[in-house]
């Protein structure tokens, strides 16, 4: 599912269910560092790492730990870069040589509406009405969700060329929907703050696609080096 979101140069391995992969899928700096954590926690972390040395090895890559560095953010083994992501039975890991992209993000989530008064928490204005508009033209979606997990791949993305937080309300996102397919779409995030700079530009916005399947929402953000 996240596959078909990203270009060719992306690897992305995904997993589907609820199986437990068991303490031994970790390193041994990984297992250290979810040593306290709830059993929910410590699966989860271990599933998505596992995609990530799946990805790793058909990179030709030797399989290597992948700790989490600041604000919990993947460090990836040189020359590597790449996101994860994890909800309710659902798992999965992009990457990526630097060399191909300057950095991505990618980003699941049950197709299911958001908890009460989160949406007010993380839209703008503006977003919130191109949302009703999106839910009037196509039901079968639910668009409140899709916004969030667009906003949480664009922050996934932003966070490694920059190292530094980036608020709901810094990125305006406006969703449009495949007309041959409703489904499926693509998105663009206007930044609001200064962005980056990457290939000898400064970024004013990311470009990401989102698909509906299966029960899930994906989103993934890529941003090429010129």
């Amino acid at each position: 599912m996240i596959e078909e979101l990203l270009p060719a140069t992306v690897v992305a391995v995904e997993i589907h269910g609820h199986d437990d992969p068991g303490p031994a899928a970790l390193f041994p700096q990984e297992a250290e560092a979810v040593a306290r954590a709830v059993d929910k926690r410590r699966r989860e972390f271990t599933a998505v790492r596992v995609c990530a040395r799946r990805a790793m090895d058909k990179l030709g890559v030797p399989p290597q730990p992948v700790l989490p560095g600041e604000r919990g953010a993947p460090r990836w083994p040189e020359g590597l870069t790449g996101s994860m992501t994890h909800c309710e039975g659902y798992c999965a890991a992009a990457l990526v040589r630097t060399a191909d992209l300057a950095s991505l993000g990618i980003d699941a989530e049950p197709d299911e509406p958001l908890p009460q008064g989160v949406l007010d928490a993380v839209s703008l204005p503006a977003e919130a009405e191109r949302l009703r508009r999106l839910a009037a033209d196509g039901p079968g979606v639910h668009w409140d969700r899709l916004l969030f997990s667009a906003k949480e791949s664009v922050y996934k993305a932003w966070f490694p060329l920059t190292g530094r937080w980036l608020d709901f309300s810094e990125a305006d996102i406006e969703i449009a929907a495949d007309p041959r397919d409703g489904r499926c779409g693509t998105f663009r995030a206007a930044l609001l703050v200064p962005g980056p700079r990457v290939g000898g530009r400064h970024l004013t916005h990311f470009e990401g696609r989102w698909a509906a399947r299966q029960g899930l929402l994906a989103t993934a953000v890529t941003v090429p080096h010129g």
